[in-house]
């Protein structure tokens, strides 16, 4: 007995009448958790409508409910509500939200996710949770299924002999895509660390390095490319784990989902169905439907979704895409009356999940709000042939025409079925002031052609439209991270190819921009001390008679006077700053190569990326590497030329003397002494300088080749080893979803051939050689063995929507 029916039984409420009485938290922590898979299921709102009797809510509580179920942005959030609900309460709560997770047969990750939320907010140990699994699970085995089919589509002996088929096929299939799955995510996990590690491996070496800040640089751009994969990866796992889900909930049901714009009739064709839901339906409603809506009974499942294309619609569509991997059939809803190519970008989705698809058309004539009332539904069932008529100025072929015009564009072939209905006259079919007129009203509407559509699908192709959902779909979930494996090793390899070629590059241009910094350094000096060379004359004719202290002195004035200390640092300067801004270019250069390569590659490799004057941005190597060639005004030698200079003064004054000479002769040999000696001890020194101020600046400028040739070669490192674990879960999962097509293809073989046997391996691989697939269009199945299949290449194409060749292995 379930804890709501021991309530039941004991009389146990919580009466809530007044208007100004205390919401009900228990309940609307229960009724969150009919929301927590993001699917309303039957047999839940059953329950919960049970709940609300029993429990006797108020107004304000039922009105919160329905903000709930309708996941208005204005909802009391779990959090609040378990914070508030008190601790008398909480086993009773956790137990109704324990039945309501497993009244629909399938305890989910997001519900078990909210259980678990709750169970921390109550400071809930897990072995307590345990104690009320077990109950609950024994609850959803002793529920009868009581409901009531809105149509005998399932009264059939043969129906029931195909859905019986279908599950077992199922269950084997499910095996195949289950172990392909589990694989494929334990493959993302392991890329996963496996890039960590690598990455780590390069970080230690380069944090080893002596090179600090290029290590540090190069660290941060791995560690922003590992952060940007790993984003990607976590979301390939969970998409992975989303379609396990998926297909395990539904794996005893043939699913069909009803999708389409909103307002177009979904809602209406679910409660057609279902015999459900007729009170969510009525003139000027909107958005009925904001979770999926689904039903079961007997092995088939409905689901209807929210409208496509809503205002704010963009997480209902979400919602709708959320349901294809459950989905065997997809039926799409169109009216006649509004067909825009927008309301079709949605079969694209389809397509990439290679769902088989069926367009329901919903021809609308509105016999409510006419005037004349029941007289327009009695014309109309006098020739209802006329509503549906393909020819004219109102018929519905031009209507076909365009649907499969816009069809084909979104979803790639038009083996699809459109079947004309019209959902009004089926509706006012099932309304007790119609009875007199209920059958009229439902042969008119067409229906039943809708129905033999699905009799169809589930009698006779709904076992290989289990393994397509199971098997042939199921793939092209593999297919995203394979592909997306291979796209990014390929990016990073050509990433790596480029640096590796750009570093010679680097190389080379840093090398040219030491040589032409180098000598135009050089003759920067060279152009200095020839100033000096010049003023010689002139000094030693105005110190010819100094003392040797006084000619020092008037020397240092003279350098002063021609700021040779000055234009020494100034030329060095230059040389740098040229030496810098070649580097700086080139690597810039490179850095719009590489965005461009990004930007054409969609790379998840991160550069950080400025602006420049003309607001133009351009790829960085690293925010620091660019500056490292300013770091070479640290090398600037210290200015020792001055003293040197100075100092060659010393011994001119011993070349002056003769007592028999005069004035005039004296001076002369004096300042020819002097300028000798000054010239000879300037060329010496201007040697010197030049050969010292070179082999400073070209230590200087090697130091910044190796740094940025040792960033570049670590980075490369690491991007090779990340290209390398990419390559690696490509490979395996590349056999997943080579795996998954050969079972899928033994299926299609066996369904050609109208027999059944057991899917097993060693039978795949008896019949199965080859598969190549372009997953939603064509399929070409290689068999071991000559193979002539009793269905037609017609009905295998319409039926599996892609086009089907074989042919036996040369």
């Amino acid at each position: 007995m379930s804890q709501l029916e021991k309530e039941e039984e004991e009389n146990v409420s919580n009466p809530v009448t007044a208007a100004d009485e205390p919401l009900d938290y228990s309940f609307l922590l229960v009724t969150h958790m009919v929301c927590a898979d993001r699917q309303i299921h039957s047999k839940e709102l059953k329950y919960l409508h049970k709940l609300e009797r029993q429990a006797k809510v108020g107004q304000r509580t039922r009105e919160e409910k329905e903000k709930i179920l309708a996941q208005d942005e204005h909802l009391i959030p779990v959090e609040v509500l378990a914070k508030g609900l008190p601790q008398r309460q909480r086993n009773r709560t956790m137990a109704q939200m324990l039945e309501m997770a497993y009244i629909d047969g399938f305890y989910s990750p997001s519900e078990h996710q909210r259980v678990e939320s709750i169970r921390q907010i109550w400071n809930w140990s897990v072995d307590k949770i345990k104690n009320f699994l077990e109950p609950a699970q024994a609850y959803f085995f002793c529920i009868a299924d009581d409901s009531t089919p809105g149509n005998n589509l399932s009264e059939n002996p043969e129906y029931q002999r195909a859905i019986l088929r279908c599950a077992k096929i199922a269950h084997e299939d499910f095996i195949f895509a289950e172990a392909a799955l589990k694989k494929a995510g334990a493959t993302l996990e392991e890329l996963q660390i496996g890039i960590q590690e690598k990455l780590k491996v390069i970080e230690k070496k380069t944090i080893g390095n002596s090179r600090a800040e290029t290590a540090k640089e190069v660290a941060q751009q791995l560690e922003a490319t590992k952060q940007s994969l790993e984003v990607e990866i976590v979301k390939k796992i969970q998409s992975v784990r989303d379609t396990l889900d998926a297909k395990q909930r539904s794996i005893d049901y043939f699913t069909v989902a009803f999708m389409g714009k909103t307002k177009a009739g979904k809602s209406t064709l679910h409660a057609i169905m279902t015999g459900e839901g007729w009170d969510a339906i009525g003139v000027g409603k909107q958005r009925t439907t904001r979770l999926n809506r689904v039903y079961e009974w007997k092995n088939i499942r409905i689901i209807d979704t929210p409208g496509i294309g809503a205002p704010g619609g963009k997480s209902d569509e979400q919602i709708a895409q959320s349901i294809i991997n459950e989905s065997d059939v997809i039926c799409y809803v169109v009216t006649n009356d509004s067909q825009q190519e927008t309301d079709f970008n949605f079969l694209g989705l389809l397509k990439e999940n290679a769902k088989p698809l069926a367009i329901l058309l919903n021809v609308h004539k509105n016999f409510r709000d006419s005037r004349r009332g029941s007289y327009e539904v009695e014309r109309f069932l006098k020739n209802p042939e006329k509503l549906f008529a393909m020819d004219g100025a109102s018929g519905l072929g031009g209507h076909i025409e365009r649907i499969r015009r816009y069809a084909r564009q979104h979803y790639g072939n038009d083996y699809f079925d459109i079947v004309p209905v019209m959902l009004l006259a089926a509706h006012l079919s099932y309304e007790p002031q119609n009875q007199h007129l209920k059958d009229q009203l439902f042969k008119a509407s067409q229906m039943q052609k809708f129905l033999d559509y699905l009799w169809l699908s589930i009698v006779e192709y709904g076992d290989i439209r289990r393994s397509q959902n199971l098997l042939g779909c199921t793939v092209g979930d593999m297919e995203k991270p394979y592909k997306w494996s291979a796209e990014e090793a390929k990016k990073y390899k050509i990433l790596t190819k480029k640096l590796t070629k750009e570093r010679e590059t680097i190389k080379n241009k840093i090398k040219q921009a030491t040589n032409d910094s180098g000598d135009s350094l050089k003759n920067q000096i060279a152009s200095i001390f020839q100033a000096v060379l010049n003023d010689i004359p002139s000094f030693a004719e105005s110190h010819w008679d100094y003392s040797e202290t006084a000619m020092k002195e008037g020397w240092e004035q003279e350098l002063r006077n021609l700021r040779f200390e000055k234009r020494m640092y100034i030329a060095y300067q230059e040389a740098i700053t040229s030496f810098t801004k070649e580097v700086q270019a080139s690597l810039e250069e490179v850095g719009r190569e590489l965005q461009l390569i990004a930007n054409l590659g969609g790379l998840t490799f991160t550069f950080d990326q400025q602006d420049t004057g003309n607001e133009r941005k351009f790829l960085q190597i690293g925010g620091g590497i660019l500056a490292v060639a300013g770091t070479l005004m640290a090398f600037i030698p210290p200015l020792m030329a001055v003293g040197l200079v100075v100092g060659i003064v010393g011994g001119v004054i011993s070349f002056i003397g003769g007592l028999f000479k005069d004035k005039a002769e004296k001076r002369r040999e004096a300042v020819d002494n002097i300028s000798r000696k000054l010239r000879e001890q300037v060329n010496n020194q201007r040697q010197t300088t030049v050969s010292k101020a070179l082999e400073q600046f070209v230590k200087a400028c090697e130091d910044v080749k190796t740094e940025v040739d040792t960033y570049f070669r670590e980075l490369i490192e690491g991007l090779d080893a990340i290209a390398l674990q990419l390559q690696s879960a490509q490979s395996k999962l590349e056999g997943e979803v080579n795996q998954l097509n050969r079972a899928y293809a033994k299926r299609i073989i066996d369904w050609g051939l109208k027999r059944y046997e057991p899917l097993t391996q060693e039978r795949i691989d008896r019949v199965i050689a080859q598969v190549n697939r372009e997953f939603g269009r064509t399929m070409i199945i290689k068999t071991k063995s000559l193979i002539q299949l009793e269905r037609n290449q017609k009905e295998i194409n319409d039926v599996l929507q892609e086009k089907i060749s074989y042919s036996k292995r040369d």
